[in-house]
């Protein structure tokens, strides 16, 4: 072999033996390097002998990786040996090249493994594009069979795992994912989300100490019947997900506390608030944007002012690190003002003026109910709270007394119950306080969620019997069930609310699963996906 057929040897095939390039064809479209076998002879893979005796020889023609986007055609010479081993089955064998042919193959293996990460990466349609670009002729079905011949990643042996459900088709079919909590490697998905899928997995691994999970008890039963050594930690994500649901029945009950409340009295001007010129006050936009956006932009400038960073600003007033660091690149604020919106087109644009003039008919003593009938039988389609909502807004008042505002909705008042009071508006503040001090179980609700929110933010668990205590002698429904639910899951409960162990991981690899999934149009069985998630 000459010194250039070694360079092309270096260049084409450098973690490959057993070669040898005789001579490479780059006149026509395709690329053509034609190459032989070097060993003098091969083991057969029926017994294991080595034999040197020649019966035939062949050409294979197995495609290679494209160059410049030209498509590369090995012709190999291959030899077909007999086996000297008169007992073998096999009276003879063809010879294969390690690393680069495999039997009835028609593409070499590093072509074979590019495709497979390809599938890997963009699964089959978008794979087979970018394949078509890069010169690889290859259809999406094959992508799919590469990606499915790859072996699942080496076993490890976790200490801590996260288990959780994700969505193969909502609402009918659901998986279980467990990953390593301390890596947040994905080790496995299972085809169901019970405790009969989950038991076999846990058993084959004794040495896990600590299970994150959510509420769900499948996955409880399944940890205390297969891995009872291991501490359960449930995660306080779900935990103030469950707080939150039972908050809105607690608020659902008393809704009649929410009707006819008093109205919001207008808030003084904040004492850090920057004055503004009448000027500025005439030209600028107004509205309620417009006001928050002013005293966000003054608040965010008063604390840069002191000297705080934007990631300190965000903690502190819980807010985006994002929507901080617009506030402080803008000069003024009317800056974050864009204008005013639009307005949206409403399926009632079309019976506004039957509206107006059925009003004015009637000296606004028609009500909304049959105001809505009306609209329905001549063709609208709307709900009755947008009739309510445009006539409240938008017609004059009967006799100077305008139409009691609209209660907040259930879940608005949830939402002021659960949030920190500092994230609140001066609005939003003012309704709070309205609605507790007229229904005295929503305050003591209120209470008990502030109290488990700051259990749970500084991870002071030793106090949960005193907060269920306290929960299941309030008698509100919804928390108070949701304490004794607490009780009944006490420990995993306090190893959620003292310990740094949480279902964090888990949840992103979730999302990881939703994005496979519509990357392959939601089409993707359960194998696919689980091998695209394990070695993607």
């Amino acid at each position: 072999m000459n010194e250039e057929s070694y360079s092309l040897l270096d260049l084409l095939f450098p973690s490959v033996s057993g070669i040898a390039i005789r001579a490479v064809d780059t006149e026509v479209e395709v690329v053509r390097v034609e190459a032989c076998c070097t060993p003098s002879g091969a083991a057969c893979p029926g017994c294991g002998g080595w034999t040197e005796r020649v019966h035939s020889s062949y050409l294979r023609f197995p495609s290679d990786l494209p160059s410049g986007g030209r498509r590369v055609v090995l012709s190999l010479r291959v030899r077909r040996f007999a086996c000297a081993d008169t007992s073998c089955p096999r009276r003879t064998f063809a010879e294969q090249v390690p690393g680069l042919t495999r039997r009835h193959g028609q593409t070499t293996e590093r072509l074979r493994s590019a495709m497979g990460t390809i599938g890997l990466a963009l699964a089959g349609r978008a794979g087979a594009r970018l394949a078509g670009h890069m010169g690889i002729t290859t259809s999406r079905t094959t992508l799919l069979r590469r990606v499915m011949e790859r072996p699942d990643p080496p076993a490890t042996t976790p200490r801590a795992v996260g288990v959780d459900d994700f969505a193969l088709r909502r609402g009918h079919v659901y998986g279980t994912v467990v990953i390593d909590a301390e890596t947040n490697r994905v080790l496995d998905l299972l085809p169901e989300r019970d405790t009969e899928t989950l038991v076999p997995w846990l058993a084959r691994h004794p040495q896990i100490e600590v299970i994150c999970r959510d509420r769900s008890g499948a996955y409880a039963d399944a940890s205390t019947t297969a891995a009872p050594q291991a501490k359960q930690v449930a995660d306080r994500f779900h935990l103030w997900q469950n707080l939150a649901k039972a908050a809105e029945k607690t608020v659902a009950t008393h809704r009649s506390c929410l009707r006819d409340l008093p109205p919001a009295m207008p808030v003084s001007e904040p004492e850090w608030e920057t004055p503004i010129e009448p000027d500025q006050e005439d030209d600028g936009p107004s509205g309620k944007f417009a006001e928050r956006a002013r005293a966000h932009h003054t608040l965010v400038h008063d604390l840069l002012g002191q000297g705080m960073g934007l990631r300190e600003i965000a903690r502190h007033l819980g807010w985006g690190r994002h929507t901080v660091q617009r506030y402080a690149r803008a000069t003024l604020w009317q800056d974050m003002v864009k204008g005013e919106k639009r307005p949206r087109v409403s399926k009632l644009d079309p019976f506004k003026g039957y509206l107006e003039l059925r009003w004015a008919e009637t000296n606004g003593r028609v009500t909304v109910l049959t105001l809505h009938r009306e609209l329905a039988e001549r063709g609208f389609r709307g709900s009755y709270s947008t009739v309510c909502e445009w006539v409240r807004r938008a017609l004059p008042a009967v006799d100077g007394v305008s139409l009691a505002p609209a209660p907040p909705s259930i879940r608005k008042v949830t939402g002021w119950l659960a949030r920190h009071p500092a994230t609140l508006d001066q609005e939003e503040q003012q309704a709070r306080k309205a609605v507790l001090a007229r229904c005295p179980e929503l305050e003591k609700a209120a209470a008990l969620i502030s109290s488990f929110a700051e259990m749970l933010t500084t991870l002071d668990g030793d106090r949960l019997p005193e907060w269920i205590t306290d929960a299941m002698r309030a008698g509100l429904p919804g928390i108070s069930t949701f304490a004794v639910g607490l009780e009944s899951d006490f420990e995993a409960v306090t190893a959620g609310l003292t310990t740094h162990w949480n279902s964090g991981p888990v949840e992103g690899a979730v999302n990881r699963i939703k994005m496979l999934k519509r990357q392959m149009f939601g089409r993707a069985g359960f194998d696919l996906l689980r091998k695209r998630v394990l070695l993607a």
